[in-house]
């Protein structure tokens, strides 16, 4: 018997859903794959939630879907085992955390903070934000800071504000935490070199530069009022007394807390 060659083709976004209101696929004219199904047998795939190694309920994405296929079983993604490790405990014991907890209290320095805030779970997930927060007032901290990178890409366009003001419930809650900064994802987690952009977020961070608003939603609502959706709010620094809530210095702790490395290398790099 002669081999032949085999084609995994993966079209990207292509899904089957028995809800037909809505459904791009369905509505378009697919006579290939038509084809292809009624003359071939064929079995339907999860690529989302459990199947590939995310929570229950939580939507796949490109690279989650690579992985496992690539890899020919489940892979647990770091969304999964951060989660798990932050209900069971361990999370709190992990050497890097308490390295940058242990920094503060050695030099009397700031903690900051910094990623996407929303529960998109592509890049982070805000319960992890709270896992750290947990994690400071375990430890005593005084001097915490998170500077919010808005979504608007794995969520709603204009769901950054409600996600921020989450979070200041969830500081308030803790007793611990301030909102330093916001700005959107295309200049904080830019991947493909623009540098001109990440020198932007960078000045914000580090030096206070940029626009300012006196909380981290004002400065949303403000951006919503230019117009400007979550993904591209320049970079906005928070004031009280009419200075910066805080910048990154020499000798604080600096904790990134996206668990996808492609977007966070660049101003992490800066």
């Amino acid at each position: 018997m002669s081999k032949k060659p085999i084609v995994l083709m993966i079209l990207d976004g292509y899904g089957l859903n028995d809800h037909h209101d809505g459904n791009a696929v369905y509505e378009a004219k697919t006579p290939v794959m038509d084809k292809l199904m009624k003359e071939y047998p064929f079995v339907k795939g999860q690529a989302s939630g459990m199947a590939v190694g995310l929570p229950e309920g939580q939507m796949g994405n490109s690279e989650v879907g690579h992985l496992n296929m690539g890899a020919g079983r489940i892979v647990y993604q770091e969304l999964t085992r951060i989660t798990k490790e932050i209900q069971d405990g361990t999370f709190f014991e992990n050497k890097a955390l308490l390295d940058a907890v242990e920094n503060c209290k050695k030099n009397d320095s700031a903690l900051h903070m910094f990623g996407l805030v929303s529960d998109g779970g592509v890049h982070s997930h805000n319960t992890h934000i709270y896992g750290l927060l947990e994690l400071a007032k375990r430890n005593g901290l005084k001097k915490v800071y998170v500077h919010c990178f808005l979504d608007g890409r794995d969520t709603p366009p204009s769901s950054g504000k409600e996600y921020v003001e989450q979070l200041e419930a969830e500081m308030k809650k803790l007793g611990v935490g301030e909102v330093a900064s916001v700005m959107g994802r295309y200049y904080a987690m830019d991947r493909d070199n623009n540098y001109d952009r990440v020198k932007i977020a960078y000045d914000a961070l580090t030096k206070g530069e940029g626009l300012t608003a006196e909380s981290g939603p004002a400065g949303i609502q403000a951006s919503y009022d230019r117009e400007e959706t979550d993904e591209f709010v320049k970079p906005t620094v928070v004031l009280k007394d009419n200075k910066p809530v805080a910048t990154i210095q020499d000798g604080d702790s600096v904790i990134f807390y996206n668990f996808r490395p492609d977007r966070a290398r660049e101003i992490t790099r800066a």
